[in-house]
């Protein structure tokens, strides 16, 4: 059975929370309250999550503030935050969003459908970098076998699930670029360009560690990347 994802909800007022959840209970993930900047940081001490969807505006640790803690921890800094806010600045506004680490900035009243297409890929994203994780991690322990009895059907084995898993990296980076080119069709702001970048860093450290699974490049001794 799939574990589901996880998508931590940060906002101070419950009819906010509770908007959400009836937005993205259709995604059928593990969505996860939190009420305040503290709260949230706490439920990340812990849980892993595929994307957090963080109010800016909330009394004591605001959005920004929170961010700057995410982006700080090793554990959480590449966790994927889409802004929420009902107000807007203007352009240095949304600037300062994304220079405190956000994929997307979105202003309320927003489209249910627009915020649910949004997360969801990045559900898919983290769902298939899990996936991946796992199968180079079995990948690894095959290789580092396959010397001892059965060895050269393990090797057989292992290499036959190192291409597999090779095909499968090339199916996600393959949609990674259609949606980076859709994103810069549709808006060519600083969204599109944030989203873009924090997808190709994270494929690229997938490639590069199932690159370094391949015969002759000490395969055994290679490290999969800790989840995001």
């Amino acid at each position: 059975m799939v574990q589901k994802a996880k998508i931590l909800l940060v906002d101070d007022r419950p009819e906010n929370l509770l908007a959400l959840e009836a937005i993205l209970s259709a995604l059928d993930q593990t969505l996860v309250r939190a009420s305040s900047g503290e709260e949230a940081l706490k439920a990340l001490l812990t849980d892993d999550f595929a994307v957090i969807l963080l109010d800016v505006q909330m009394p004591g640790m605001d959005g920004f503030e929170t961010a700057a803690h995410i982006k700080r921890r090793e554990r959480t800094r590449d966790i994927p935050i889409i802004f929420l806010t009902a107000i807007n600045h203007g352009p240095h506004h949304t600037f300062r969003g994304y220079a405190a680490g956000a994929v997307d900035y979105i202003s309320k009243p927003f489209d249910p459908w627009v915020l649910r297409a949004k997360v969801s890929v990045f559900v898919e994203l983290y769902m298939k970098n899990c996936q991946l994780r796992e199968q180079a991690a079995l990948l690894r322990l095959q290789l580092e076998g396959g010397g001892g009895k059965g060895g050269v059907g393990a090797g057989k084995e292992a290499a036959g699930l190192l291409a597999e898993l090779s095909a499968r990296l090339a199916a996600v980076e393959e949609q990674a670029e259609a949606l980076s080119k859709q994103l810069d069709d549709e808006s060519a702001d600083a969204a599109a360009v944030a989203t873009a970048a924090h997808l190709e860093r994270k494929l690229t450290g997938l490639r590069r560690a199932l690159d370094a699974l391949e015969p002759g490049t000490g395969g055994a001794a290679a490290s999969v990347p800790t989840q995001n």
